[in-house]
């Protein structure tokens, strides 16, 4: 089975599946969503997957593909030299250094059984031949053609090569991202003749992706070109932060709720958000957990403010004390905190034997615009400004093999395009701090902390589920009322995706401009007038989204009694699919 967030994904990952291959061969189909989604993720971005495998089920592993900070990006750097407070949302000095496609050819290498050539097959007929180009990406060229125009020459060449914005539908390719594919099977291909295994054969594909995109990448941000502060700079990635960015693999960080095993990544990511909203939850009886109901919906919005706020003073690529935080004796201590009414503040906890943390410095906006906060696509400016979005794929297969996988960044509207790459940086060092005392600080080598958040979740020691969303700060939000609907409500995954939904906004925000709406919360209509008033009269400051607009959930399941796949996708936007067989 496998469900992803675009058609030709699914198709390109259930071919595989259906010709032999395992899931991990299958979950390369990122590589198509790096065709076909361009406004959501690319090669120059990042990926963090969560995965267990049929030989080794009980052991959840995380794949990282989040890279680190350059050399170059301190914060000397950035607010001497460049004058900046925050980190822009575009431009090249956004960029980490790019680590998703690394990622992948590891877990090809490890736990992949195809040649490379024939996994990256389908990539490179959709970037040669062409593909439908979505609507979505047709409104976000048409966002930012003057941007292009005016400023990033070789993204209007790209993307506006006559001048026009292509259609919805219309016939598009990718020529150069076609051939860095095909440089990397080539290398394998290489290798294999050679005479080398597995393992050096996907290890010369990994050495041929860096020798590519480094040169080329060090030299488009050495050129000061626009970013999203209104103003030109020049980036800091080199090659040498090409040359030596390696992905990995790491134990996942995991919690227990109702008899099942929920498995995320650490805080270098936003994973231990849904893990602490989870164990505070699991002091409450069933009925305050159902988020179709006004005390639910209002329970599941105030865990994840306690949550979020401790995301944001606490979580970094550094010494997180997620053992306190994640412990039943904290989760009670917070659990006081959900009341009646809806909270307005920012409210941290504290750690014994540390400090108490400042608050981040952020400030209140009004509450967004509906078709700003809802599907998840990227919110663009003229001026390039993007609270951006992502993909997602969840695969399983006959043998047990099972991953859930969330790539991301590398926008179409990210940075200037790469010559001769056909893709662009990433910008995720937007979601650190320029200030040394924060936990999520920019730092040369540190992990920037990451919004990707998929989840795996077990029972009895194996795998049982993979899901996950795109949505920024919203992918956790929007995980944890499906799992609540699946684990608890007892929906299939198909209801609890289909089911309304809802997030809140009153926590800062992980994306470039870095505000909060005090009480916000955004949510969809079908959850009924009764509930959003209901919900109002709490003090809920409420943005009524439209009916069918919030999550593009996905996911997969096994039941290990009887080795039956199931799968879901997400309806909304008519573009999630999920297939099997």
């Amino acid at each position: 089975m496998a469900a992803t967030t675009h058609w030709l994904a699914t198709a390109s990952a259930q071919a595989v599946l259906e010709r032999g291959g395992n899931a991990f061969d299958a979950a390369a189909a990122a590589f198509v969503l790096h065709v076909v989604e361009p406004h959501l993720n690319g090669p120059g971005g990042d990926m963090t997957g969560v995965l267990a495998t049929a030989d080794d089920p009980g052991r959840p592993r995380v794949l990282v593909g989040q890279g680190p900070a350059p050399a170059g990006a301190t914060i000397a750097h950035y607010r001497d030299t460049e004058g900046l407070d925050l980190v822009p949302g575009s431009g090249a000095l956004a960029a980490a250094v790019p680590a998703a496609v690394d990622a992948w050819l590891l877990l090809l290498r490890d736990h992949g059984t195809w040649p490379l050539r024939d996994v990256l097959g389908f990539a490179i007929g959709y970037a040669r031949d062409g593909h439908p180009l979505l609507a979505a990406v047709s409104r976000t060229v048409e966002r930012v053609a003057g941007l292009f125009a005016e400023h990033w020459p070789t993204s209007a060449a790209r993307w506006t090569p006559d001048g026009r914005v292509p259609r919805p539908g219309e016939i598009v390719t990718n020529p150069e991202y076609a051939a860095v594919l095909e440089a990397l099977a080539g290398a394998a291909d290489d290798a294999a003749a050679a005479g080398s295994g597995r393992t050096g054969t996907i290890d010369a594909a990994r050495a041929a992706w860096r020798d590519v995109v480094g040169p080329a990448a060090e030299e488009l941000v050495a050129t000061p070109h626009r970013h999203s502060d209104g103003r030109d700079h020049a980036g800091v990635l080199t090659a040498a932060d090409v040359a030596t960015c390696t992905a990995s693999y790491e134990d996942a960080t995991t919690v227990d709720f109702r008899g099942y095993t929920v498995a995320k990544t650490a805080a270098w990511g936003q994973g231990p958000v849904l893990l602490q909203a989870l164990r505070l939850l699991d002091g409450f009886d069933d009925a305050r957990l159902d988020p179709s109901t006004e005390l639910g919906a209002h329970t599941v919005l105030e865990a994840l403010k306690l949550a979020l706020a401790d995301r944001d003073v606490w979580y970094g690529d550094d010494d997180v004390p997620l053992d306190h935080l994640l412990s039943e004796a904290y989760a009670a201590e917070r659990r006081t905190l959900v009341t009646e009414r809806a909270s307005h503040e920012l409210r941290p906890g504290l750690v014994p034997g540390r400090p108490a943390p400042p608050l981040p410095p952020a400030h209140a906006e009004v509450p967004p615009a509906a078709d700003a906060s809802g599907t998840g696509e990227p919110t663009l400016q003229a001026g390039g400004r993007t609270r951006g979005d992502t993909c997602h794929l969840d695969v399983v297969d006959r043998w047990g093999n099972m991953i859930s996988a969330t790539p991301s960044g590398g926008w179409l509207q990210s940075s200037p395009t790469v010559p001769g790459l056909g893709f662009c940086l990433g910008t995720r060092l937007q979601m650190t701090w320029l200030d040394e005392s924060s936990p999520s600080r920019l730092q040369p080598g540190r992990r920037p902390r990451t919004t990707l958040s998929p989840t795996l979740v077990l029972r009895d020691g194996a795998p049982v589920l993979a899901c996950g969303t795109p949505g920024g700060d919203q992918q956790d939000q929007w995980q944890l009322p499906f799992l609540l609907r699946v684990l608890v409500g007892g929906y299939t995954p198909q209801q609890a995706v289909d089911a309304p939904t809802l997030h809140t906004t009153s926590a800062v925000g992980s994306f470039w401009p870095r505000t909060w709406t005090p009480g916000g919360a955004v949510v969809e209509d079908r959850l009924g007038a009764e509930v959003l008033a209901g919900l109002e009269s709490r003090g809920h400051v409420l943005t009524r989204a439209g009916d069918w607009a919030l999550g593009r959930l996905s996911a997969v399941t096994r039941d290990p009694a009887t080795g039956v796949l199931g799968a879901a996708a997400n309806s909304r936007g008519a573009q999630g699919y999920a297939a099997g067989r």
